[in-house]
């Protein structure tokens, strides 16, 4: 399928909304734990290899980091949370930025949601997951780094993580993801292209 994240380009990055671009158009955020992958899956998703910064060092997105897609579409990098290695009070005000994004941005659409495949549905993802819930946000779950395991292993978590969202978000769809194989890429740009309303090619996926 077409690629229309290619040319997707940083804005900019803010410690807060104070100085977020205009509340207009529509934004897709990707949220999850600091070790979750999402820079990689960011950079895997548009086609790009340094759009969102990789560190070696888990939670070094401490900014509110914004794309530009195309006209008034963005896409949204949330700091990780829980992992970084940063004060407690540091990583309270990650929390409350979060918390704020989530509960004031107009323009978003949807949550991408991130979590390591061996380690999902943690504290946080519950969290933002009940809330979006509540919220009648959309979520998408990317269960990622899926090469980690075998596919029946994979496939077992999968089925898991879908029972538990059946709970906390029953609208939540979900699907595998690695940025290592690449594996789910095409179903992941699916959903954006859906989200956003971006017309193109479109094929069959692996969304659930």
């Amino acid at each position: 399928m077409k690629n229309h994240y290619q040319q997707c380009r940083f804005l900019l990055g803010t410690p807060d909304l104070r100085s977020a671009p205009p509340d207009s158009g529509a934004e897709v955020a990707f949220a999850g734990r600091s070790n979750a992958g999402k820079s990689s899956a960011l950079n895997v998703i548009t086609g790009q290899r340094s759009l969102a910064r990789i560190s070696k060092a888990p939670g070094r997105t401490r900014e509110i980091n914004f794309f530009l897609v195309m006209g008034n579409l963005r896409l949204v990098d949330l700091p990780g949370y829980g992992y970084a290695k940063v004060s407690k009070a540091m990583q309270k005000q990650w929390q409350q930025h979060i918390d704020r994004y989530l509960e004031t941005r107009q323009s978003l659409i949807g949550v991408f949601l991130l979590m390591d495949i061996r380690h999902p549905l943690k504290d946080f993802d519950q969290l933002v997951l009940r809330w979006c819930g509540a919220a009648g946000l959309q979520v998408h779950v990317l269960l990622t780094k899926a090469d980690k395991l075998k596919r029946g292993a994979a496939n077992a978590a999968l089925l898991q993580v879908r029972r538990k969202l059946m709970e906390l978000h029953p609208g939540a769809s979900l699907q595998l993801f690695s940025s290592l194989t690449r594996d789910g890429t095409d179903a992941a740009r699916e959903k954006l292209d859906d989200w956003l309303g971006i017309k193109g090619e479109l094929t069959g996926s692996a969304i659930d």
